[in-house]
């Protein structure tokens, strides 16, 4: 079993050569279902031994290595302090755009532009305000990059940590190294939950998702909150894994996830939207909802 004490290399803290592998790995794993329609095997999916991926696959190994219970405890007590900056929205989005990297071949756009393409397909057919705007900030917890945490505690699919791991989540032996592997608790379908007791009571592994939730929880209706929490907990939302943890306004919630999510997959466009004919728009989107400046 790894030791979680030994100091990790940079490359084994950030297997992927971009943050948006993992994204591309996620459009092969849960493709448009349009593609599926022009002809193309629904068993071609999700085949994680495709050549070339191995860097998603030892992503994965160290994800499910280290994101064990007492790690969330402690990550959350870290970060949802926020106390490490406070900039202006317009500062943030220039703050997150550190992490453009330059190795990722398929596009040259930058982490705002990313973002804008996916509130831009939202408003284009004509969602709440408030779901362009969720569009706009589902990524912006990936800044704990620039905090220095590793790649896999930042992106990659969540999943509840205190209870028995869901053969659906994805690369499920690599669980085998993770020290809650050998707490008798967290190996029972319910674990530290009980049945039914709603997700808000519900740890997922720590990540951009979480964070972004609590950043912005005060500020968004509750559609949107569930849209930041949960857009990357694959295993509930698109393979109901986890049913017997949620209740019925999880379910009632989890719609709105689920009319999310392909804007979150699909919009990725090597077309850069243009931002001086947005402005304005976004401007007045972001002073409606949310506070001058944020805290991280």
């Amino acid at each position: 079993m790894n030791d979680p004490n030994q100091p990790l290399s940079s490359v084994e803290q950030n297997p992927l050569a971009s943050l948006d592998v993992w994204e591309d790995d996620l459009l092969e794993r849960y493709p448009d279902p349009e593609s599926i329609a022009q002809g193309k095997a629904t068993e071609e999916y999700r085949n994680y031994e495709t050549p070339g991926r191995d860097s998603v696959k030892e992503f994965y190994r160290l994800n499910h290595t280290y994101q064990t219970y007492d790690f969330v405890q402690g990550k959350k007590a870290e970060f949802l302090a926020f106390n490490k900056k406070e900039m202006s929205v317009w500062d943030a989005f220039q703050f997150l755009n550190q992490l453009v990297d330059d190795s990722d071949p398929d596009t040259d756009l930058d982490q705002f532009q990313h973002l804008l393409q996916t509130s831009e397909a939202i408003r284009a057919d004509g969602h709440p305000d408030w779901m362009v705007l969720a569009g706009l900030f589902h990524d912006m917890g990936k800044v704990l990059c620039l905090f220095g945490e590793p790649q896999w505690a930042v992106v990659g699919d969540t999943f509840p940590v205190g209870c028995a791991w869901s053969d659906k989540i994805v690369y499920p032996e690599y669980f085998a190294n993770n020290s809650d592997a050998g707490v008798e608790r967290y190996q029972t379908k319910y674990g530290v939950y009980s049945h039914g007791c709603g997700l808000r009571n519900v740890d997922l592994s720590w990540g951009h998702d979480e964070y972004v939730y609590h950043m912005l929880k005060d500020y968004l209706p509750e559609p949107a909150l569930y849209m930041l929490r949960y857009h990357s907990f694959y295993s509930q939302h698109r393979e109901q894994a986890y049913d017997h943890l949620m209740d019925d306004h999880d379910r009632e919630m989890f719609q709105w996830v689920k009319l999310f999510n392909p804007y979150d997959l699909y919009s990725k466009n090597p077309v850069a939207p243009d931002w001086k004919e947005l402005k304005p728009y976004y401007e007045g989107l972001v002073k409606k909802y949310l506070p001058e400046r944020i805290k991280f």
